[in-house]
C-alpha cells in the first residue's frame, strides 16, 4: 500500500491506522503548501488533490475514514485481503453483529463530529431537527456516553473506529480546543494517545515537519 500524505493534515489519521495495522505500506509525501499543482499520479488516486489518499495495487481511494475502513478490512483473517503476518485484526468480521456498531462509530466522525465542531467554532445556531448531527451538545453527549464504559468503542476490542474517533477527538481537544467538560472523552483520548502506534504516527508527522521546516497547518 502507498499512502499519499502530508504532515499537519488529516493524513495523521491514515498514518495512525496503517501503523496500527501492522501491514506493510510506504509513504509518498505531497507538498500541499507550495501551490495548487499536484503530481499526476497522485491526482489519479484523488482527483480532489487532497490528502490522505491510498493506492493498493489497482485499488485507489481517499478520505481518512474510508482509508480506516479499507485498512481495517485488510486486517481480517480469511477471504480477500487476508491479514499479513504480524497484522492485527482491527475490524469485526462481516458476519459479526458488532460490525453494525463498528460502522456506525466509524462514520460518525465525518457525519456528525466535524459538523458539530464547525457549529461550535462558528457559533451558529441550527434547528436540531434539520441538522444531521442534531447539535454540538447532542453530539458530544452521545460520545461521552459511548466512551464512558471504556476502554474502547466496542468494549475491550480496539478497532479502526477508535482510530477515526480518537483522532478527531484529539484534534478537537488539542488543536481546535472546542471540547471541554467531558471527562470520559478526556480519558478516552488519553488512552488513544498512549498507544504505541499513535506515538509512532506523531513521530512520523513531527519528523516531516522538522525536515521541511513546516510551520503552518494545511489540508
Amino acid at each position: 500500500m502507498e499512502l499519499f500524505w502530508a504532515p499537519q493534515t488529516r493524513s495523521m489519521t491514515a498514518v495512525w491506522a496503517l501503523e496500527e495495522s501492522g501491514l506493510p505500506y510506504s509513504r509518498s509525501l505531497i507538498d500541499i503548501r507550495s501551490g495548487p499543482e499536484r503530481p499526476e499520479e497522485f491526482l489519479q488516486v484523488n482527483p480532489m488533490g487532497k490528502v490522505p489518499a491510498l493506492r493498493d495495487g489497482a485499488a485507489m481511494l481517499a478520505e481518512a475514514t474510508a482509508i480506516c475502513a479499507y485498512v481495517g478490512d485488510k486486517t481480517l483473517n480469511g477471504g480477500r485481503g487476508a491479514s499479513a503476518a504480524g497484522a492485527t485484526m482491527l475490524a469485526p468480521a462481516l458476519d459479526d453483529p458488532a460490525r453494525g456498531r463498528y460502522l456506525h462509530w466509524l462514520f460518525f466522525r465525518a457525519g456528525c463530529i466535524e459538523a458539530a465542531f464547525g457549529q461550535k467554532l462558528g457559533g451558529w445556531e441550527m434547528d436540531p431537527l434539520a441538522a444531521g448531527w442534531g447539535s454540538y451538545d447532542k453530539t458530544m453527549s452521545v460520545l461521552e456516553a459511548a466512551v464512558s464504559p471504556g476502554p474502547w468503542l466496542l468494549g475491550e476490542r480496539f478497532t479502526m473506529a477508535d482510530v477515526a474517533m480518537g483522532s478527531s477527538l484529539w484534534f478537537g481537544l488539542n488543536v481546535l480546543k472546542v471540547i471541554e467538560g467531558y471527562p470520559a472523552i478526556d480519558a478516552y483520548v488519553e488512552r488513544c494517545t498512549a498507544r504505541p502506534a499513535f506515538q509512532r504516527a506523531m513521530a512520523i508527522d513531527a519528523a516531516a515537519i522538522e525536515s521541511a521546516a513546516i510551520d503552518a497547518p494545511g489540508g
